[in-house]
């Protein structure tokens, strides 16, 4: 009965002391937005969301695929930075926010890319996206094809700007999506989103993301507006080596977009850290290798495993190593042997491949037969 009774106090104790380490996070900021989300970029950990999968008009936000799709053909060297552009009668005469090009002006690419991003020129985006696909309606199709190979469920675009159109929707959880890809896909482009101002035909407009004046943390990324939509912003920031996503949309002013965004960020940046668990060059532990010219390898990730913990959380990760059965030369690097999971509190938060670090060629005939027999012998002692 004693006995019973200290292990039972044992477990108590445990309980309370696991609970006394787990840091302490209160419930999240209620923004007055009709929608929003927050992810880590580096996981894509969802750390706040409300009415994130709800359709809504994009607006402008719209132009972040669009440079996204023109920063992949850069990137694929099917157009080039300093291509000219033939400026036409549809892109000039289109209305809303402009970078004030004309009829048969010819810009280069980078120039329009700039007007995109930071003076959200309409022109400039119906420009980019006749002379990528030939015709504002195909780019819309290109859009839409990237939309779905992005995993982005939710979302059908329509045109190239964000102009109000039947059907043209997305959501806060997809327009988070789109925003990790040109942060991680295009970063040299994704520079671009961080300047304030852009000067073209002696016109110099300002960025319309107020938070790149307020907050030397946030880098990116874009506004919208129009009547339906409210007043929208797509926000990144880096701090302490952790990058956050925000997406706010649906305020009633430029300003509450920028005061709800700063709120998200604050939190996310308060209560959360980005934890680096393993790198893809640590070797974790060596196995036993059967019929290779060597005896043992090492076993590493196949990528770098962040996670988001809760700030100061480490103590409560654990992971573990499961290999699939025996290894057997020969092995190649990089070759998947297993899985790691990492667990926080008891809840998987990572599952990625278990890799061999190197090659391992297959031993010669003797050294094979050898193995053979120590596997035998070995098996009646498990």
């Amino acid at each position: 009965m004693f006995k019973r009774l200290f292990a039972c106090l044992l477990l108590l104790v445990g309980a309370n002391v696991a609970q006394a380490n787990k840091p302490l996070i209160p419930a999240p900021p209620q923004l007055a937005a009709s929608a929003y989300i927050l992810v880590d970029a580096h996981t894509g950990q969802v750390l706040v969301e409300h009415d994130a999968d709800k359709q809504i008009p994009p607006a402008s936000l719209t132009k972040m695929m669009t440079s996204y799709i023109v920063s992949e053909e850069l990137e694929k060297g099917v157009i080039k930075e300093q291509d000219m552009v033939n400026i036409s009668e549809k892109a000039w005469r289109k209305g809303g926010s402009k970078m004030f090009v004309k009829v048969g002006d010819k810009v280069p690419v980078i120039d329009l890319l700039r007007g995109v991003i930071v003076q959200s020129g309409n022109d400039a985006s119906i420009a980019l996206a006749e002379y990528v696909s030939g015709s504002e309606e195909v780019f819309a199709e290109v859009m839409n094809q990237q939309a779905e190979r992005m995993g982005m469920q939710d979302t059908n675009f329509v045109n190239a700007t964000g102009w109000p159109a039947d059907g043209h929707l997305t959501t806060a959880r997809d327009l988070s999506t789109l925003a990790r890809a040109l942060i991680n896909d295009h970063p040299s482009h994704y520079a671009l989103y961080s300047e304030k101002y852009f000067r073209f035909n002696g016109i110099n407009q300002p960025n319309r993301n107020r938070l790149l004046w307020r907050d030397p943390a946030v880098d990116g990324i874009k506004t919208g507006h129009t009547e339906e939509a409210g007043y929208c912003l797509v926000a990144s920031a880096v701090k302490r080596g952790m990058r956050l996503i925000s997406v706010v949309v649906g305020t009633d002013s430029d300003e509450k977009r920028a005061a709800e965004t700063q709120k998200l960020l604050a939190y996310g940046f308060r209560y959360f850290q980005t934890h680096k668990v393993y790198g893809s060059d640590d070797v974790l532990q060596t196995e036993r290798v059967w019929g290779g010219k060597a005896d043992s390898v090492g076993i590493a990730v196949s990528r770098d495993v962040f996670v988001t913990i809760p700030r100061g959380g480490e103590e409560n990760i654990k992971a573990d190593l499961i290999i699939d059965g025996e290894l057997k030369a020969p092995l190649a690097k990089g070759q998947q042997v297993g899985k790691v999971v990492v667990n926080l509190d008891g809840e998987t938060v990572a599952d990625v491949p278990a890799v061999v670090a190197e090659d391992v060629e297959e031993a010669g005939f003797f050294k094979r037969v050898w193995d053979s027999i120590k596997r035998f012998v070995m098996s009646f002692f498990k």
